[in-house]
């Protein structure tokens, strides 16, 4: 590891310590209101002030790391009368602004396209946006091809 370098991992929830999980609880149960004060939220999750302390600054949800950024998402579909509006529909609900949208000429009934996403207005997680795109039935793939500010 660099000095003086942040470095950032993505971890799947079950990989965590107990501690850091405990962590997450209590910072959404402060975000959400729930627990007022510090001592309030340790106290419900069955963790130790000095714990939550350790963890609190390092450890987020990936959904919240994607705030405030552009997500960068590559979808490939079935060329279908509509099937672009209703993607964009999708992409409105979600607060999401677009950005940039390509999409390759139509090869063998299928496209590809790319768009760009500014997340700041988003009223869902990335994960729900994801999955709302994979339930439309032209949707063969999608995947988060990039994310940066």
């Amino acid at each position: 590891m660099s000095k003086g370098i942040e470095q950032f991992y993505l971890v799947r929830e079950d990989m965590l310590t107990e501690a850091m999980q405990k962590t997450l609880e209590a910072k959404e149960l402060l975000e959400s209101g729930k627990a007022k004060k510090i001592n309030e939220a340790v106290k419900e999750v069955g963790l130790s002030r000095s714990a939550f302390y350790k963890y609190r600054d390092g450890i987020y949800p990936f959904h919240k790391m994607l705030k405030e950024k552009i997500i960068t998402l590559s979808i490939n579909l079935e060329d279908r009368s509509g099937t672009l509006s209703q993607l964009l529909s999708i992409v409105a609900e979600s607060g999401c602004n677009v950005l940039t949208i390509n999409q390759t000429i139509p090869l063998k009934g299928r496209a590809n396209i790319t768009l760009s996403l500014d997340t700041v207005s988003m009223k869902m997680e990335v994960s729900k946006l994801m999955q709302s795109i994979r339930d439309l039935e032209t949707v063969i793939k999608v995947e988060i091809v990039g994310s940066g500010s």
